[in-house]
């Protein structure tokens, strides 16, 4: 892996989040940084996070909420097999050409040295990699659908997203990080099934993964503390009082 590299993921448009992760990621002098994806879909103007994220220039893949404000009959078609949401079109109006040009521009999956990055699985980004829904929450993966996930993978690490929980397995010589959410510590989803997120607080999350001279690797889990109640003011304003509490909160009671 060489240089230490912080992962992003789930930013969802919360520039505040976003930039004080950043501030964090410069004050610790790490100089490699990848994101995984849903970088805009959310309650906020999208336009600062695009700008910073485009700036940045780093490796970055799709999430699948990113390709839901590609979908081509916007705002009427179906996207990931559903209606596109009012969160998809509040957000999509507001972006630029250029950002949309942007979003067209991400892989499903890339890879950085010895890292495969990918939003949720390796083939499919609404599917949760590390996780499964279970009783209306998340519960871990088996080791053997882990592996049947992975089957086609060759790398030594993946870095996956998508369900916001900060999680790390190890499948044989694999790691497979999930760094959290920058930008959204909670939500309530209805697929595959009407499932619940949290995260128990408002702080944007992101992880570190160095290794040594040896080669073993390990992984930091960082959270840090925003002002999420000017986020979660923002959101309520824009007329989401859901994404406003879990904001705040971390919590999708």
């Amino acid at each position: 892996m060489g240089e230490p590299v912080a992962i992003l993921s789930d930013v969802h448009g919360n520039v505040r989040a976003l930039d004080c992760v950043l501030d964090d990621v410069a004050r610790r002098r790490i100089r490699r940084i990848v994101n995984l994806g849903d970088c805009l879909y959310g309650p906020f103007d999208p336009r600062p996070a695009a700008d910073r994220l485009m700036g940045l220039d780093i490796p970055t893949v799709s999430g699948n909420e990113d390709r839901i404000l590609l979908d081509a009959g916007f705002p009427l078609s179906q996207a990931a097999g559903r209606s596109l949401t009012r969160t998809a079109r509040f957000t999509r109006e507001r972006l630029e050409p250029r950002h949309l040009a942007w979003i067209a521009s991400l892989p499903l999956t890339t890879t950085v040295e010895d890292a495969l990055l990918c939003h949720g699985t390796p083939t499919d980004d609404t599917v949760y990699l590390l996780s499964r829904v279970s009783a209306g929450s998340l519960a871990l993966r088996t080791g053997e659908e882990l592996d049947s996930l992975l089957d086609a993978v060759a790398e030594r690490l993946v870095f996956c997203g998508h369900d916001h929980t900060q999680r790390l397995a190890v499948r044989g010589e694999k790691l497979i990080v999930n760094p959290g959410s920058v930008g959204c510590p909670a939500y309530a989803d209805d697929v595959p099934e009407a499932h619940i997120v949290e995260s128990g607080s408002p702080h944007a999350r992101f992880a570190i993964v160095r290794s040594s001279a040896g080669g073993a690797l390990s992984v930091e889990w960082v959270a840090v503390p925003y002002d999420a109640e000017a986020a979660a003011d923002e959101a309520l304003a824009n007329g989401f009082p859901d994404w406003a509490s879990w904001i705040a909160t971390g919590r999708a009671e």
